[in-house]
């Protein structure tokens, strides 16, 4: 029995389209993004959070490094209280910001063991090769977040809580390099495709369509309709773990719903 207020009944649920977990999604996020929003503890103001600009990089784990000065007012707040958390973002596909993906880490941050060093400026330089500038000055020191737990935020009505367990085992989304440009070559070359998809795998009839997100399992679209703006999740027929396996389903795709529902023969 539901314990959903006055749920609907609804004798024929549809099978949930398959996505990536929020645990990859966050991977991914953190894997893409190199620059981000540190919070800690203020000194001056105890018990107000300080939010400062943040280049990081990754380890194995997923856990973000920092090289920062002694001299920062954050190396100092986290030299007093260790609690922190980092918020990343997704730039907005379509300049909706409120329709991003974003993530905040929320965790403990210390200086890293001196036998650790080697390997993190070896991650480091390789997200930001400018440091090498001041990478082993005497005053900069690596620290590393270590989660507590995850909070991700995937656009309008998707979000939920990560266990850090859960975060550390997930992988980056193998199309996380390549999703840029296949979603600007979709929306800039196949918009009839994408509103041709739209409908028959979202029944939307669109005036317009914008691939805002693509993974290895699907894609997001939102669309112009006569009802306002409305969003899908579009599931591939099977994964896609390269630009041309992506490619090849998507022609696939096209193809099908253009001998199923009589629609343009010039939508790819």
């Amino acid at each position: 029995m539901s314990n959903q207020h006055a749920a609907p009944s609804n004798p024929n649920p549809q099978p949930p389209i398959p996505e990536p977990t929020h645990a990859e999604r966050a991977r991914t996020l953190l894997h893409l993004a190199s620059v981000a929003t540190l919070s800690t503890v203020s000194r001056k103001q105890p018990g107000f959070p300080f939010g400062s600009l943040m280049p990081y990089a990754l380890d194995a784990a997923g856990r973000p490094l920092f090289l920062i000065s002694t001299m920062a007012m954050h190396t100092q707040n986290l030299k007093a209280d260790p609690r922190a958390s980092l918020f990343v973002t997704q730039p907005a596909p379509d300049g909706d910001v409120l329709g991003a993906a974003r993530v905040t880490l929320v965790g403990n941050v210390h200086q890293i063991a001196d036998e650790e060093k080697p390997q993190a400026r070896e991650l480091y330089l390789k997200a930001h090769p400018n440091s090498l500038y001041w990478v082993d000055f005497n005053d900069f020191a690596f620290f590393r977040l270590e989660p507590v737990d995850v909070y991700y935020v995937g656009g309008f009505g998707v979000m939920g809580w990560v266990t850090a367990s859960d975060y550390s085992a997930a992988s980056p989304d193998p199309l996380a390099e390549a999703a840029q440009g296949i979603l600007d070559h979709m929306n800039a070359d196949h918009g009839d495709a994408l509103i041709l998809l739209t409908k028959a795998h979202a029944n939307l009839e669109a005036e317009s369509a914008t691939m805002t997100s693509v993974d290895r399992l699907g894609f997001h679209v939102r669309c112009v309709t006569s009802a306002g703006i409305k969003g899908a999740r579009i599931a591939f027929p099977r994964e896609a773990t390269t630009p041309g396996d992506t490619r090849s389903v998507l022609v696939e795709m096209v193809k099908h719903a253009r001998d199923n529902h009589a629609l343009p023969t010039n939508a790819y």
